[in-house]
């Protein structure tokens, strides 16, 4: 497989436990992880439609690889990349993401750290 170093994911993500497992707020700008068995490098440019809970609109971000799984890891982690919201998101998906999961409660499993 040849690798250009981008990509467009579409990721919908449907319940809150979900979103709380996949969003990584410990990442500048915010991020979330992304099960994918496609290749990818740290540093690559990934756009992403993001469909949120019940929201009927896909969010358009612009990311970037900043953490990988591989297939295989240690720990039956699902294979997958950490995305980084992109300075130019204005904090907007962090904040959506943020809001949705104030209701939660609790310590959630997540698919990063």
């Amino acid at each position: 497989m040849e690798h250009n170093g981008t990509g467009v994911i579409s990721l919908s993500i449907k319940d809150r436990g979900a979103l709380s497992a996949a969003y990584m707020p410990f990442v500048v700008n915010g991020g979330v992880f992304v099960p994918t068995q496609r290749l990818y490098r740290l540093g690559d440019k990934v756009f992403v439609f993001l469909k949120l809970l019940d929201q009927s609109v896909r969010l358009p971000v612009s990311c970037q690889v900043v953490w990988m799984t591989p297939h295989g890891a240690q720990g039956n982690k699902v294979p997958g990349v950490g995305l980084q919201f992109s300075d130019g998101d204005g904090g907007r998906t962090k904040a959506t993401i943020e809001e949705m999961l104030k209701e939660s409660r609790g310590s959630q499993t997540t698919s990063t750290m």
